[in-house]
């Protein structure tokens, strides 16, 4: 569990660096879902530096792919890609501030416009069940997105096929860019809705390492039906003034701002 949760410190000052160097992107909610996103990269899926480029592996998809500087922060701090992080958002980096598939291996799916993500996951997790092979597919969504009806399109499509190799990882922190999920446009209650559209739902802490491990065990056990992990976050995880602060959704930190995260980021290596 250290190393995991030291891969995920790690990741967390990445995207702050990344995103201050920038002067543009998404922290709020890429800090809430690094410690997801790290327990999938190191520990739950297949995917290595050997076969990154292969498509016999599992699939990663960041639907809300407006949180691309932690996709980016794992494929870096996973050794699964060689570009400097910190090339990120700047003209002519493959790290573009939405992730595009033609640029990088390790970009299962170039996204950006809210719900096509998993939508193009289900497509994958489909194809999979008919070329009779393994490998799983997981896709991250936001609570914000899940306004977008081309989500429920998805999930209703996921569960008639039985799509049981398809991990819906739903980054709940309540808050996007305009401020509290329950007053923009109310999707509550996420669990229950997904459990009326088929899915096996599994609520956890998004930052409790056990349970996260364990949502992970328990997806991959699940047959006949997709799994939705329900995981409780706080946006802007790791950095105090960040914390379930909207501001920070798509605010890029200052020279003072990025200092002061990464002090508190360190003290968390301690």
């Amino acid at each position: 569990m250290e190393n995991t949760m030291k891969h995920a410190n790690n990741v967390r000052k990445n995207i702050v660096k990344m995103v201050h160097n920038a002067k543009s992107g998404h922290p709020g909610g890429a800090l809430s879902a690094a410690d997801l996103m790290t327990v999938l990269y190191f520990e739950e899926s297949n995917i290595t530096r050997d076969n990154v480029e292969s498509f016999n592996r599992d699939r990663v998809v960041f639907s809300k792919g407006h949180a691309s500087a932690l996709l980016y922060a794992e494929l870096s701090e996973a050794n699964l890609m060689d570009e400097d992080v910190l090339t990120y958002r700047l003209i002519n980096s493959k790290l573009q501030g939405h992730p595009n598939m033609n640029y990088l291996a390790g970009v299962d799916m170039s996204t950006g416009s809210l719900g096509q993500g998993i939508s193009a996951s289900v497509g994958m997790a489909l194809a999979n069940k008919l070329s009779k092979n393994d490998n799983r597919v997981y896709v991250l969504l936001g609570d914000g997105e899940c306004e977008e009806g081309q989500v429920w399109e998805a999930a209703m499509a996921a569960a008639h096929y039985k799509l049981d190799n398809l991990c819906v990882i739903l980054d709940f922190n309540g808050l996007q860019i305009d401020g509290d999920i329950h007053k923009v446009m109310n999707p509550t209650p996420l669990d229950e809705k997904f459990e009326a559209f088929g899915f096996n739902v599994i609520k956890i802490d998004g930052h409790n390492y056990d349970e996260i491990r364990a949502a992970y065990k328990a997806a991959r056990e699940c047959k006949g039906k997709p799994t939705l992990i329900l995981a409780k976050t706080i946006k802007g995880k790791g950095v105090s003034f960040m914390e379930n602060n909207p501001a920070w959704h798509g605010t890029a930190p200052n020279d003072a701002d990025l200092a002061q995260a990464l002090e508190e980021l360190d003290r968390g290596d301690k």
